[in-house]
């Protein structure tokens, strides 16, 4: 009998370990050790924030206030309309992960970039006030945008200022990441993607000769890794740019509303870890 209830204690142990293994920031995954940040159903730890929609005048929408449904979980995955300038943003900060995002373009798009490249990005170490550069925050862009997905975007301010090193190569005055080129640091602007088509144009459908993203509908796979003060970008399993000596090296994530239509199916967060 003392055995049996020995068993016994040790099968209830298993279940209610089963049974709240899925509790607390992120719904993290026991077994593997990622945190599902979008977990299929619903907004939980994101909240929006959303800017004046365009045409109108006075306050901008803010924070949980969406009204015109931009950002919804539709068929289990974040629709986000574009219709309004803004973005879901994590409620927490991170640092020191691996992001994999899976996301695909929508067909719909709206003024002012009704017949612009479809356009989107996603925002790390984000800083500072919600709307407080534009309708974003001081942060380093992943970009997403057709032909152009997979670049570097350094958008600091005065109050928050961003810096990153990258290995660039110059091509018609636009910096291009080259691994092995000479190291530039940047305060401000882009860093593109190694193959950036140089004739590139900002209109709806552009494909580049050696564009990595997949056609619009189809589900890419976007990677981002902050490791430490280092920080890389890898479309579809290819890298696609690299920035070292990265400052600030943590902050919330922001995934923007910026006219375009698009979903996201799946927001995970690999912690990294460290030795001592």
């Amino acid at each position: 009998m003392q055995h049996l209830y020995c068993l016994v204690l040790v099968l209830i142990s298993l279940f209610v370990t089963a049974a709240t293994g899925h509790a607390g920031d992120g719904a993290k995954n026991q077994d593997d050790g990622v945190v599902h940040l979008f977990n299929g159903k619903d907004l939980t730890n994101f909240y929006t924030w959303l800017a004046v929609p365009q045409g109108k005048k006075g306050q901008p929408l803010g924070k949980n206030n969406d009204p015109l449904k931009v950002v919804t979980v539709v068929d289990g995955a974040i629709r986000v309309s574009g219709e309004v300038f803004g973005a879901f943003i994590t409620e927490r900060e991170y640092g020191d992960y691996r992001l994999i995002v899976e996301y695909r373009w929508g067909e719909k798009t709206y003024p002012p970039r009704e017949k612009a490249a479809r356009d989107s990005g996603i925002l790390i170490h984000c800083q500072g006030a919600d709307g407080s550069m534009s309708a974003w925050m001081p942060s380093i862009e992943c970009q997403m945008i057709e032909g152009g997905t997979g670049d570097l975007l350094i958008l600091g301010t005065k109050d928050h200022p961003f810096r990153l090193t990258a290995e660039v190569e110059d091509r018609g005055g636009q910096p291009y990441y080259k691994p092995g080129a000479p190291a530039r640091e940047f305060k401000g602007g882009r860093i593109n993607w190694y193959a950036r088509d140089p004739k590139w144009k900002d209109v709806k459908g552009f494909r580049g000769k050696e564009d990595i993203e997949k056609p619009v509908g189809e589900w890419n796979t976007y990677e981002i890794i902050a490791d430490a003060d280092t920080i890389t970008a890898i479309l579809n399993g290819k890298t696609t740019a690299m920035g070292t000596k990265c400052s600030p090296t943590k902050g919330k994530m922001l995934f923007q509303s910026e006219a375009a239509e698009v979903f996201f199916r799946r927001i995970d967060l690999r912690p990294l870890t460290r030795r001592k």
